[in-house]
């Protein structure tokens, strides 16, 4: 396991290399990655790209910062397509309609789950995330895979893990941590 004694994205190289040897190592076929505007998606892509391991990058719902707009952009979408990557945009398992829910009440219990999983750190979180919204499209297996995320911009975790669909989100196992920050 490596710990990255600061998150950030300055880690984002040594966890795509981390993630792709890991799963190599273990005859894993499928590395999840989120990525919001498409860097750590197009890096992994570019990892993955020759070999058996397929890439499936996961960006957040359109609107999530402005209303009908993704953030990863049609031009960096063919590049990572391009280079064998899968993408799912797709809605925020442990976001949409709680968030709405807890601006209007104060509370929800997603937030509750979001709280628990990022004291492992936000990439945590994301990893888990993103396995079940990958999950939900039908793209992976019910088989171990690596899922990476970051705090903010870029990747600094990578989990090997079992998915699951969002609606059997509890049975989610993360097996073993491969990188993750030490201070977040």
């Amino acid at each position: 396991m490596k710990y990255f004694n600061k998150a950030g994205k300055e880690n984002s190289e040594k966890t795509v290399d981390i993630a792709f040897n890991e799963a190599l190592k273990r005859n894993i076929k499928y590395i999840i990655t989120a990525s919001t505007y498409g860097d750590t998606g197009l890096k992994m892509a570019e990892k993955c790209r020759g070999s058996d391991i397929t890439p499936i990058i996961v960006t957040h719902n359109a609107g999530f910062k402005e209303f009908g707009k993704c953030e990863l952009t049609s031009e960096i979408k063919e590049k990572i397509v391009k280079k064998g990557g899968k993408i799912i945009t797709g809605t925020m398992v442990l976001r949409n309609i709680d968030s709405a829910i807890k601006s209007k009440w104060g509370y929800s219990e997603t937030e509750l789950i979001n709280a628990v999983l990022r004291m492992f750190g936000q990439g945590m979180k994301v990893c888990v995330e993103i396995t079940a919204m990958a999950s939900d499209c039908g793209l992976i297996p019910q088989e171990d895979i690596i899922a990476v995320a970051g705090t903010g911009r870029g990747a600094d975790t990578a989990v090997v893990i079992k998915p699951e669909s969002s609606n059997r989100f509890f049975d989610i196992k993360i097996r073993e941590i491969l990188a993750k920050p030490r201070d977040f």
